[in-house]
């Protein structure tokens, strides 16, 4: 980032062209920070919806979300699909704040390769986009309004595996 140049993990998967970093690096550094990250307050509830973001890309005067995830493991088919939310999310945030973005994004993956003899690990990296969608972001947020607004519980899913673990007494 100090080079003014996209991470070398980027470049490899020949993403370069077109692409660099946002060049406004205090906001970046702000859009980093968990107890900060990209706000959007909600106007009627007042409730606040943040985001802490990886990095972010540019492609002409829209921004792209970039964000790194490390596993134990090689990718699954489905794995990045698991983030979907999360960068609907992050696409909305923006868009709340004024930016032109892109319908995708950029997870950069990290597993291990292998353990050098002196404790260095060697990492594969695999860089999948993602179809993103800002509106569903805003529906995610929305129907978590409205569960913070209610005075019970949201239905439990018969998919959740959290869910069963109560109903069952917390007993593994």
């Amino acid at each position: 980032m100090e080079k003014d140049e996209l991470p070398p993990e980027i470049r490899k998967q020949g993403v370069a062209n077109g692409y660099k970093l946002i060049d406004d690096k205090a906001i970046l550094e702000i859009w980093r920070k968990n107890r900060k990250g990209v706000q959007y307050k909600d106007k009627t509830s007042g409730i606040i919806l943040m985001g802490a973001v990886d990095n972010i890309l540019s492609n002409g005067k829209k921004l792209v979300v970039l964000d790194y995830k490390t596993r134990g493991y090689p990718l699954k088919e489905d794995t990045a699909e698991h983030y979907q939310a999360q960068l609907d999310i992050y696409n909305f945030l923006l868009r709340e704040n004024g930016y032109d973005t892109v319908d995708y994004a950029y997870l950069l993956f990290y597993h291990p390769e292998k353990v050098l003899d002196n404790g260095d690990v060697v990492f594969n990296t695999d860089l999948v986009k993602i179809n993103t969608n800002a509106e569903n972001g805003s529906k995610v947020f929305r129907k978590a309004i409205k569960i913070l607004e209610s005075n019970k519980a949201p239905e439990s899913s018969r998919d959740c595996k959290f869910c069963k673990y109560l109903k069952e007494g917390g007993s593994s």
